[in-house]
């Protein structure tokens, strides 16, 4: 797990992103880990092991490493069947690794994997913490505020602002993305469009 978190830091610092910097100023000190959690499954891990082969060539060492761990990870979805029904939920779930729920203990940074089936949009939400993406694999389809969806290659650096409305599409492939929140609440169910 420890081998995992450094390697996303190195993973994200290599990117040198501008809208990085303020997150990874955030990042907890290496080489510990604060909480035993349970392992979880989820349905939508059956996409992970393809994730390998849709990542770009600076982040395969990254998905292997998280495939090769998945089975230790507590995966988790913030949402039930009454919110966007049960074909999302079988295509849908997160690891935390860093923040409130993470083994590494954080107050000021969240910080994991999300991870899409082919075929879903995670409908316009929105959330009180600032938010950036990694696309890991490519294809991916994400739209912010009022502008319309763009495709997202892999490697691509996805900024939202606290309480801006974003959505995910994927096409025919499954999407792996790593995810950091700062500020705000960092365990807040988002505000979803109805």
């Amino acid at each position: 797990m420890v081998s995992l978190v450094a390697e996303m830091r190195q993973f994200l610092t290599q990117l040198a992103a501008e809208p990085l910097a303020p997150f990874l100023a955030l990042w907890p000190e290496a080489g510990t880990v604060d909480r035993q959690l349970m392992p979880n499954s989820l349905p939508v891990l059956r996409w992970l092991p393809q994730t390998v082969g849709l990542a770009s060539e600076e982040a395969r060492g990254l998905v292997r490493r998280l495939v090769e761990t998945a089975v230790f990870l507590t995966w988790g979805q913030t949402y039930t069947v009454s919110d966007f029904g049960a074909d999302f939920l079988a295509n849908y779930g997160w690891t935390e690794l860093i923040g409130l729920r993470g083994p590494v203990a954080s107050k000021q940074l969240a910080c994991g994997f999300l991870l899409l089936g082919p075929g879903i949009e995670y409908p316009l939400h929105w959330h009180e913490a600032e938010e950036v993406y990694v696309a890991l694999t490519g294809n991916g389809r994400w739209r912010r505020g009022d502008e319309g969806w763009q495709v997202r290659p892999a490697g691509s650096v996805i900024y939202h602002a606290p309480w801006q409305p974003h959505a995910m599409q994927t096409t025919t492939e499954p999407l792996l993305a790593l995810y950091l929140w700062r500020g705000g609440n960092l365990v807040q169910k988002s505000e979803v469009a109805k």
